[in-house]
């Protein structure tokens, strides 16, 4: 199925242009469910099979590497096979990948996870280079940042169902229960409550799957129109800005990854809120609720003030928040008087609660960087649109790789902090942070352009 047959003349309707943007942004729900899911699974995965920090950031390497391995791939399929067939290729990749996890209940090995996390991703990665740049151009060029923002909030909607919901079923019995041994009836039985929600979500996405394929003709007709010729997506590789925006992408998705996947580990402990995990679990998919708030907030704002303004003041916010948690790691855990109910959960109010909704509000700040640095990079880039979507794609492998070395990070200070090495480790994130504020600032002496495959200057 071409995407470019009828597009020109397709974009000027109304009601089917409104249909199209809703299953797209439906996309942006689903892969945010899934990848959320990821974050109480690290935990899961280290109470089962009995991890180390940085072990169970394997989990978040094994499926964020799928954007390194997969996107220039994705890129190419995009370019030549066009929009519509993308996104359904990918959702059938996100099914495999839960079944592979499902027969984790056969194989009970701790590999077969990992392998069907890489494939999930990989059906995700092929959604995500397709949709970004999709939902980008599916209206008035000037609105672009908007339709990004509006659909990522979606997206954040998405990541606290998921992760809400992995802290239900994931996180599940009394293996989970504060100051508890762990016995080899409650690893199989937690063994079992994670292999059937992904059952489950294979079951639930292949109707999805079949209803996209469904209304195939409606996103093809309101897809970008393709180049005349298939550019080669390692063209990016070539661009200044695609390169510039894709280490901003690289740096602010592992920012996010390793402090969202920290997150039920950080509120646990006894300085900060002193819950049982899954009550940090609840608590921890907040941090994406401050995202879904920040991108419709973002969205409105984007209206009047300027895309690069947006994002300067979001990556100082979320530097500063960091700042307030590695500068109070060594602070104890003073009472303020009282208890606070959390989830159905008593527990006293002290303050470690300062450091604890320091994390949580770095959502609000993360809220519209994904896609206002997508944008950005897509005005500024030399490249084709898919090739710099392509790589820019490529780079949200950041996740895996940063929350390896947030894990490592974690480890090491340990072994001097055995109280506040959580709260130290967010230094890793700082960084990240940093570099998203040089971006912005630079991005706005920059020459701009439509989004579109055929790029006439470079710069």
């Amino acid at each position: 199925m071409s995407d470019s047959a009828t597009a020109p003349q397709a974009k000027s309707g109304g009601g089917g242009l409104i249909l199209a943007v809703l299953y797209v942004t439906a996309l942006f729900f689903i892969w945010a469910f899934v990848t959320n899911l990821v974050d109480p699974l690290v935990k899961s995965m280290m109470v089962i099979y009995h991890l180390s920090n940085l072990e169970a950031q394997l989990n978040q390497f094994a499926f964020f590497i799928a954007y390194g391995v997969m996107s220039i791939p994705s890129a190419w399929y995009l370019a030549k096979y066009g929009y519509a067939n993308s996104i359904i290729l990918g959702l059938i990749g996100i099914i495999a990948g839960c079944l592979i996890a499902f027969s984790t209940a056969y194989s009970h090995t701790f590999v077969t996870v990992l392998v069907g996390l890489f494939v999930a991703a990989s059906g995700i990665t092929l959604l995500q280079v397709a949709a970004n740049p999709l939902i980008a151009a599916m209206g008035k060029p000037q609105g672009s940042h908007f339709r990004l923002n509006l659909s990522q909030a979606f997206n954040s909607m998405g990541a606290y169902i998921g992760g809400s919901f992995g802290a239900v079923f994931l996180l599940k019995g009394p293996l989970f229960e504060k100051d508890v041994v762990p016995t080899q009836a409650m690893k199989d039985a937690g063994l079992h409550f994670v292999t059937n929600v992904y059952l489950e979500i294979a079951v639930v996405f292949a109707v999805f799957t079949l209803a996209v394929f469904l209304v195939r003709n409606t996103i093809a007709a309101h897809s970008p129109k393709k180049a005349l010729h298939v550019e080669s997506p390692f063209k990016a590789f070539s661009s200044k800005w695609a390169n510039l925006g894709s280490l901003g992408i690289f740096l602010y998705v592992g920012a996010e990854v390793c402090v969202i996947s920290g997150m039920i580990f950080f509120l646990e402990q006894p300085q900060i809120l002193n819950v049982p995990s899954q009550i940090a679990g609840y608590v921890g998919p907040i941090f994406m609720l401050m995202a879904m708030f920040g991108r419709f907030i973002g969205s409105w704002l984007m209206t009047f003030i300027k895309a690069t303004t947006m994002l300067t003041i979001v990556a100082l916010g979320a530097a500063i928040l960091c700042l307030v948690v590695i500068f109070t790691f060594h602070m104890p855990a003073t009472p303020l008087g009282g208890t606070v109910n959390v989830f159905g959960y008593q527990t006293a109010l002290t303050m470690g609660f300062v450091p604890g909704i320091a994390a949580i509000l770095i959502g609000l700040f993360n809220s519209i960087m994904f896609p206002t640095i997508f944008t950005l990079t897509l005005e500024r880039s030399s490249a084709p649109a898919s090739a710099t979507s392509g790589l820019m794609c490529m780079a949200i492998c950041g996740g895996g790789f940063i929350s390896l070395l947030y894990g490592w990070a974690v480890d090491q200070f340990l072994a001097h902090f055995p109280v506040g090495a959580r709260s130290l480790a967010f230094v890793v994130p700082l960084i990240c942070y940093l570099y998203v504020l040089w971006f912005t600032l630079a991005a706005k002496k920059a020459p701009v352009h439509a989004i579109e495959e055929d790029i006439a200057s470079a710069h």
